[in-house]
């Protein structure tokens, strides 16, 4: 659409004063707010992922290019119907117990809402039970479905990071956990972090391992379309 590509723009080149802006000018032209968030910001980022597997950007371009979304989003989110709207699916995310690094973490994060998913994001050193207890508060009606949950109609997807080899074995105790919690079979688990690889990964029974932000994002979407 011809009134949101200055808002593509904005985001593309990282401006967060003009992403801002470029937003209220959308919403005072009547422009709906899911189709400014799918066709402005969610676009953006969709190209600022193919650019960096590409090369063509990097960590800064991303991070810069992170934040004009999070301004745009912030404008717009009192427009959005409450929870759900334009969300691809609903993600608690942390770094794991023991662990305090969350500089990935964080452009994970901001990857993911440029996407549209909704995060909760639990912050660093997140214990299982954490993990567990915020599960149930965010699909409390998981124990009458099968599959994945759906409270509110949103997909539900646990990410896991971790920067230390020490604080890996934290994971495989979170997945235990959610077990224990009869929640396993409800939720797609996803790990990263600098020293996780694909083979850990399927080692500790997680259903998918992503290397950086932008690989995080498309292995979500598939997550949530075989869910």
């Amino acid at each position: 659409m011809e009134q949101l590509q200055a808002l593509y723009n904005a985001v593309l080149e990282g401006n967060a004063q003009t992403a801002q802006s470029e937003v209220k000018t959308a919403l005072d032209a009547g422009v709906p707010a899911e189709t400014i968030l799918k066709e402005g910001l969610i676009a953006a980022m969709s190209e600022v992922g193919r650019r960096f597997e590409a090369r063509e950007y990097f960590v800064p371009e991303m991070l810069v290019a992170a934040r004009a979304m999070q301004f745009g989003v912030g404008v717009l989110k009192p427009h959005l119907a409450a929870g759900s709207a334009g969300a691809a699916g609903r993600i608690v995310i942390g770094t794991v117990k023991g662990d305090l690094h969350d500089i990935g973490k964080n452009l994970v994060c901001m990857m993911l809402e440029g996407a549209g998913f909704e995060v909760i994001d639990l912050g660093i050193d997140v214990a299982p039970d954490k993990f567990v207890a915020a599960v149930q508060q965010h699909q409390p009606q998981l124990g009458s479905h099968t599959g994945l949950g759906s409270h509110i109609g949103l997909p539900l997807l646990v990410g896991m990071s971790a920067l230390l080899t020490t604080t890996m074995p934290a994971m495989t105790t979170t997945l235990q956990a959610l077990s224990t919690a009869g929640l396993r079979e409800h939720v797609k688990v996803m790990i990263g972090g600098a020293p996780v690889t694909e083979n850990f990964a399927r080692q500790i029974g997680a259903d998918g391992y992503a290397p950086d932000a932008s690989a995080t994002v498309r292995l979500a979407k598939s997550l949530i379309a075989t869910a």
